[in-house]
């Protein structure tokens, strides 16, 4: 039985992959590292800053500190983050207030999953007007991995349970929206239907690897969703 939507943030809420790839762009530069569009699609795109970097400067043959990695993932936070406040408008994907809306009408849970920092996720969501609408979220610094790997969904159903005593979510009740290839297979791993929505990806794409597909929030009918769920 349907009983919450969980929603990635980056490229699902906020398009925003524009920014964070000319910011990790930035800090490759400054390490003197040529910046490679195949390698941020492939080590970085719906994971975490820390897995990000990590990733990219390994398969460079860098292996930095532990220290200094949090310097790096500190400067394109701070970097993020004065790039966001210079917008004039949130880049806020169209559709998702209407699709709140409806989820609250239907009264399900709303959670959200994503590798960005706590502090860029509640920023972001405060601007937007739309903080007080998710019920949990679970940010990138709050778990040891990064997806693909399902331990922000298992913790998000985790605490979503602690809500409410008498809840019993498990994650057959749940339904994410991904964007990214990670994204969604860490959703599958953690045992839950996946919408893909064609933000970052093609249609034809999010078809393939996911359970539903959609261009739009407009598309997905919550009710048919619902049926098949029950």
């Amino acid at each position: 039985m349907l009983k919450a939507i969980l929603f990635d943030f980056n490229g699902v809420i906020i398009n925003d992959e524009a920014i964070h790839r000319e910011l990790i762009n930035d800090i490759l530069l400054r390490e003197n590292l040529r910046p490679d569009t195949s390698d941020y699609q492939q080590l970085c795109l719906g994971r975490s800053d820390r897995a990000c970097l990590q990733n990219i400067l390994s398969r460079r043959g860098r292996f930095v500190s532990e220290e200094y990695l949090k310097k790096l993932i500190e400067a394109k936070h701070q970097a993020y983050r004065k790039r966001i406040e210079s917008l004039e408008k949130l880049p806020i994907y169209s559709g998702l207030n209407e699709f709140i809306l409806q989820i609250k009408q239907r009264q399900l849970l709303i959670g959200l999953v994503t590798g960005s920092l706590h502090d860029e996720v509640l920023f972001i969501l405060n601007k937007a007007g739309i903080l007080s609408e998710f019920d949990v979220i679970v940010a990138g610094n709050e778990i040891k991995g990064s997806k693909p790997d399902p331990d922000g969904y298992l913790l998000a159903v985790e605490r979503l349970n602690k809500l409410d005593s008498n809840l019993f979510l498990k994650t057959t009740d749940c339904l994410v929206i991904e964007d990214t290839p990670a994204g969604i297979e860490a959703a599958k791993r953690a045992g839950m239907q996946v919408v893909g929505i064609a933000n970052t990806y093609p249609f034809h794409f999010m078809q393939r690897i996911s359970n539903w597909a959609i261009d739009y929030f407009s598309d997905l009918e919550l009710e048919r969703v619902t049926e098949l769920l029950t």
